[in-house]
């Protein structure tokens, strides 16, 4: 806080908006450790995992910011009160967000809130959920025999009230990776297959990516949704629907939970 001239002005703080990565505290990047642990306020969303949030200094402000949180419906607002309040203010903030705060994370709805109440901020890159998930379930979202390229989309496009253009924008071919609310499974699926997909399309369910409660749960477009439902599988989750699917490779060292079998065409390929 400056004093000039008899006017007393106030020193704006920064928000760095920041990506958790997938949830194991171990694939956070370097900077976003370094930001976390010297964090003085905190601000989160229920996506981010315990482990990681333990991570920061107890003396630490925690604010949960999340569309659940308190004050922040996220119907009405683009980015919590409390964060832009806290940076006029002078304070340093963390806005800590799951996988990368600009892939599904509303990173860039935050960061022009923050432009326009001139609040200096930096977006911090993080392994997103799509990436995190794939990767340590064995799942290549790439494959030059299978797949040239890869789909992020949205479950909430589907459903009763779904935007039409979830048909005509995802492609027939290559991988697609919908971030979901697990209640729409079934009308993802259902709107893909009529888009074109056949519903003997491999697909995988990842619940709970990299931390220690995992599941991933194979089958196919057409019985995934009723796999999920019997094996009660719990949100946070990922539908991963493609061929790559079918070149799922796990470690013969650190195997994690698998529920169902490879489609009969992926099996014969192992």
């Amino acid at each position: 806080m400056d004093d000039r001239d008899g006017v007393r002005q106030v020193r704006r703080g920064r928000v760095w908006l920041v990506g958790a990565g997938p949830g194991d505290p171990e694939l956070l990047t370097v900077r976003a450790h370094r930001l976390i642990t010297g964090a003085s306020v905190l601000a989160y969303d229920e996506l981010v995992s315990p482990a990681i949030l333990a991570l920061a200094p107890a003396s630490a402000e925690r604010i949960p910011v999340g569309r659940r949180a308190a004050g922040c419906r996220h119907h009405e607002a683009r980015i919590h009160p409390l964060v832009v309040l806290r940076a006029l203010a002078g304070h340093e903030v963390v806005r800590l967000k799951g996988g990368d705060p600009m892939v599904f994370g509303r990173g860039g709805e935050e960061a022009e809130e923050l432009e326009a109440a001139r609040v200096p901020f930096e977006v911090v890159p993080g392994i997103s959920a799509a990436l995190g998930a794939a990767a340590r379930a064995g799942i290549p979202l790439t494959h030059r025999d299978c797949a040239s390229s890869v789909t992020l989309a949205t479950a909430h496009a589907a459903g009763p009230d779904a935007d039409p253009r979830l048909a005509s924008s995802v492609p027939r071919e290559g991988t697609v990776v919908l971030y979901m609310g697990l209640g729409r499974i079934q009308a993802t699926c259902d709107a893909l297959m009529a888009a074109g997909r056949a519903g003997s399309t491999p697909a995988a369910i990842v619940s709970h990516a990299t931390l220690s409660t995992e599941r991933v749960l194979v089958g196919t477009l057409g019985d995934i949704a009723a796999r999920g439902r019997d094996e009660g599988v719990e949100p946070p989750a990922l539908l991963f629907v493609g061929e790559v699917v079918g070149r799922r490779v796990a470690s013969p060292v650190a195997q994690r939970p698998t529920i169902g079998t490879l489609p009969a065409s992926a099996s014969a390929r192992k």
